[in-house]
This record gives C-alpha cells, structure tokens and sequence, in this order.
C-alpha cells in the first residue's frame, strides 16, 4: 500500500490512550502516523478545546456541557483516569497545544464540533502555529460550518464528513453521489470523509475522484479492509489503532 494513502490516526492513537489528549497524540505521532485527527469546540470564554462529546461526563467525569464551562474549569478535569490510572492526570488540551505536537512531515485534521463561530478563533490560532498550510485541514458534519471555514481560510483544505448509511436514518436517507458532489463543489470544498460502510465501491469512489475531490473513509480497524480501501483510490484512511494498521498492512 503505497504512502499516498494517509494513515490517519483518530482521536490520536485512541485504541491504547485516551482519547484526544496530548498523550494519544503524541503517541500516534511516535508510532508513525501520517495524520492526526481530533475533535474541537469553544469554551464558555471562547477557547478552542480538544474533545469529542459536548458534555464532558464521560470522558472528565463532570456532567456539563462544554461550551458552558471556562477554559480554566475544563483544565481542572482529569481525562485519562477514565481509561486506565496509567493515564492519570492527563488534561484536555487547547487546540494550540495539540499544534505545537505536530511533525513536521505530519498532518493535523481538525475536526469542528461548535457551530460556524468558532471559525474566527480557528484562523487565528492556526495562523499563530508554526505549520505549513499543507499540514493543517478542516472537517465537520455540519455543511454550512464546512462552507464558512472554506470562505474564512481558503488555504487549507477543506473536506465534509458525511455518515452515509452509518445509522439506520443514514441508510433510508442517504444523499445521493450526485448530491454529496453538487453540495461538495457549490461550496468549493476540496472533498469528502465518509464511513466506510456498504455504499462505498470502487462506482462510488470513481464517481467522487472524477471530480477533482479529495476521498477519505472512517473509521476503519480491519487491516483487509484497508488494503481494499487503497486499492480502490481512497486517499486517507482514519483508524483507532494506526500503528497496527499500518504494521499489518505493511503501510510504510
């Protein structure tokens, strides 16, 4: 499998570190990721965090939503304990922080889970790190937070995660290809992230790829189904355990 087929690791090398901390992060990037990927929100006082759910109960233990606490109260939780005590002590960190990790080889995908207004706090932060636009790209569910971050930093790459027949709904109402690309294009994104479930084929990935868009897949832990996954064109690939991915695929 050749290198052109990104390796992504998602939320860090989550299989073996909690999930979206600087020690699952840097984990990844010790094991050989090509790509980072990682969750973001706003702070109650407008600081871009690194976490997955809007409540932090499950992974800080504090039955709160996110955008309701300060950065300062969201420090004081330990995010690691819940994993294991190896992890003990382990904070959630800012976006800046997970930045200053990156390799600089190495890719960090960002994926945004506020709504559009946290785009101004994006650029500005993403603009104060040290990492070639290249390094840096932008996801999100939500279209319209995908089409404002293409319009408000135009330089990065910008790619519309879409569930596809992730959940029942999903499969009864799934957009169509021709759909996913109209959306794709009148917004000038540069590409799509889909769950890798039974609507992918090589039909599917041709029918994307023709269109000069970019195609990644998640989220995917079986070592074959990576290897189809390249063979038919997918250029990046998010897993939980990228490292095992990579060694069983011979992905180097």
């Amino acid at each position: 499998m050749p290198k052109n087929c990104l390796i992504i690791a998602h939320r860090g090398e989550s299989f073996d570190a909690p999930e979206n901390t600087l020690a699952a992060v840097n984990l990844a990037w010790e094991r050989e990721a090509d790509a980072v990927e990682i969750d973001v929100q706003l702070s109650k006082d407008k600081k871009i965090v690194v976490i997955h759910d809007e409540n932090t109960k499950r992974t800080g233990g504090r039955n709160k939503l996110v955008k309701n606490q300060t950065l300062k109260e969201l420090k004081e939780l330990d995010v690691g304990i819940y994993r294991d005590k190896k992890w003990q002590g382990e904070k959630i960190p800012t976006l800046s922080e997970i930045l200053e990790t990156v390799p600089n080889d190495k890719k960090l995908i960002i994926e945004l889970k506020s709504d559009p207004e946290i785009i101004n706090e994006l650029k500005e932060v993403i603009h104060n790190s040290n990492l070639a636009i290249e390094q840096v790209e932008i996801i999100s569910f939500n279209i319209f937070t995908v089409a404002r971050a293409k319009k408000v930093i135009p330089e990065h790459k910008v790619l519309w995660l879409v569930e596809l027949d992730y959940s029942f709904l999903g499969r009864l109402f799934s957009p169509s290809i021709d759909k996913l690309i109209s959306n794709a294009t009148m917004n000038d994104l540069d590409g799509l992230d889909v769950w890798a479930g039974n609507m992918i084929d090589k039909k599917f990935v041709d029918r994307i790829k023709s269109k000069d868009l970019m195609l990644y897949v998640w989220t995917v832990n079986d070592p074959d189904k990576a290897m189809w996954l390249k063979s038919i064109g997918i250029d990046g690939i998010t897993t939980d355990r990228a490292q095992w991915i990579k060694d069983k695929t011979r992905i180097y």
